[in-house]
This record gives structure tokens, C-alpha cells and sequence, in this order.
């Protein structure tokens, strides 16, 4: 059973998710919140008042796109020692806003995240580009369009380097739909399915998948086997009972598209109830 102060956080977080303007730092400071037991109220409060500190450190409109970018990699990058190194894919800490801003140390996407909120509390025209397999920052209008690596320190990236990420990433080239800026829901999705994805790899922290797939759920959009993916959670953390529902009612989903798979989901649900026996 949950406690009510995690009742309240999840609540929290489902509200502002479905808010016509989701605040991104919130949402991640939440994700955190349910990581880290001793991130409280005035933990989270700390953590946006550095984010307005270091904006505050930012000039008075330095210029245009380029001017932006670079002020930003600048300060975040050259000054405060904000990047990442491939150890840093091994933490759950680097996937959470108050540690990343704490150590300096994160996955791009946390990354990208502190230059986003720096930026815009300074009125830089600054957004997420979600490149796949290594999220961006891009400042400007797309016929102006900067790119920074805040994983890389805030190297300003040319059209031949994004050209390289992408192709590292997926073997493909960099197609133009994968320049445009990311909402913020997208941005924590993709913060969720990073934590899911280190989770998996460590059979002894279902407890962090699980909460990960939960928060997932309380976002407006999101896949139907999520659903799944909890209900094998729960059974593999001994609920059969709540795990069995979960699967006979993602079921009854997949039924109307696929009746095979259905019944396989429902025999496994059945399985997960003998296990009580």
C-alpha cells in the first residue's frame, strides 16, 4: 500500500502532466521524488531555485540563437562543469533533476534538461530536440536552428555532427522531423523509458522499474503494454492476485485486435493465481 505522502506525489505529478502548460522541471523533480525518499518539499524547492540562480548568471540577451547557445554552453558547460562521461549510463542518478544538478554529472537528456530550464528562465528561445539514441538542445527558429551537446559540455553541434549522432544511433541518416522541439511530456516519457531501461538490466531493482512504469501510466499518452509490463511486475514481486488482474484486464484489451494473444495473457494470469496455492 502506498503512504500518503506517495499518494500525494504521484497525484501531484498526474495533475501537472495533464496541465495545459506542464512544467518540465516539476515533472522530473517528481520522477526524483519518487527515487530518492529524502528529496521533500524544500529539496525540490532548493532545486528550482538553483536552476533561477544559474540563469541568473546568464547575460542580458546575448544575442540571437548562436548567442544564446553559446552563452549558455559558457556558463553550464565551461564554468559550472556540467557533461557526462559513459560511466554516468551505469547511475539511476543520472537520470534524476536534483542529483544531476548536485554532481554535474547526467545523461544528455537530464542534461539537456538543466540548459533548457537555465535558458528559459533567462527568455532564450530554447527547447529539447529529441535525436534518437542522444537527446539535443536547440536554440532559435528552425532556419536559424543552433544545436548544443550538453553531454559533450555544451559543444555547439554543426549539421554534419547531428548527421553523425543519428547515424551512430540508428545506422539511418538524419531525417528533418527529427530536428523539431520536444514537449515536455515527451521529454519526461523518454526520462522514464531511460530509468525503465536501467532497471531491466538489474533483476534486483523492480522496485524502480515498477515505479517507472506507474509514473508512465499517469502520463495522458502512453503504450497499452505498459500495462503489462506492470501486471509481470507485480507477480514477479510475489502480488499474484494484483498482478493476475492486471493481465486479464490488459486482455481484455488485446482481445478485440488479437484474440490469440489475448488468451495467452489471460493463461498466463492464470498461471500468476495457482502460484498463491
Amino acid at each position: 500500500m502506498r503512504r500518503p505522502i506517495e499518494s500525494e506525489r504521484r497525484r501531484r505529478f498526474a495533475e501537472e502532466a495533464r496541465s495545459e502548460r506542464p512544467d518540465l522541471a516539476l515533472l522530473c523533480l517528481l520522477v526524483g521524488a519518487e527515487a530518492d525518499a529524502s528529496l521533500d518539499e524544500a529539496g525540490m524547492d532548493a532545486a528550482e531555485i538553483e536552476l533561477d540562480r544559474l540563469a541568473g548568471l546568464l547575460p542580458f540577451r546575448p544575442g540571437g540563437a548562436r548567442g544564446w547557445a553559446s552563452a549558455v554552453s559558457e556558463l553550464l558547460g565551461s564554468r559550472c562543469g556540467f557533461g557526462g562521461t559513459p560511466g554516468d549510463y551505469q547511475r539511476l542518478e543520472s537520470s534524476l533533476l536534483h542529483e544531476v544538478l548536485r554532481r554535474r554529472r547526467g545523461l544528455p537528456i537530464l542534461l539537456s534538461v538543466v540548459w533548457i530550464e537555465v535558458a528559459r528562465r533567462a527568455g532564450a528561445p530554447v527547447y529539447g530536440v529529441a535525436l534518437p539514441g542522444h537527446f539535443v538542445v536547440g536554440f532559435g527558429a528552425r532556419d536559424e536552428q543552433v544545436l548544443v551537446d550538453p553531454f559533450d559540455g555544451g559543444r555547439l553541434l554543426t549539421g554534419a555532427d547531428a548527421e553523425l549522432l543519428v547515424a551512430g544511433a540508428t545506422g539511418e541518416p538524419l531525417d528533418p522531423s527529427m530536428l523539431v522541439p520536444a514537449d515536455p511530456l515527451e521529454i519526461v516519457l523518454r526520462i522514464l523509458n531511460n530509468i525503465r531501461a536501467w532497471a531491466s538490466a538489474r533483476p534486483e531493482r523492480t522496485d524502480v522499474q515498477l515505479w517507472a512504469v506507474e509514473l508512465s501510466l499517469l502520463l495522458p499518452s502512453h503504450a497499452a503494454r505498459l500495462r503489462f509490463e506492470r501486471a509481470q511486475l507485480l507477480v514477479q514481486r510475489g502480488d499474484f492476485l494484483g498482478g493476475a488482474a492486471e493481465m486479464e484486464a490488459y486482455a481484455d484489451v488485446v482481445a478485440a485486435v488479437d484474440p490469440t494473444s489475448a488468451e495467452a495473457i489471460r493463461r498466463r494470469a492464470r498461471a500468476a493465481r495457482a502460484r498463491l496455492n
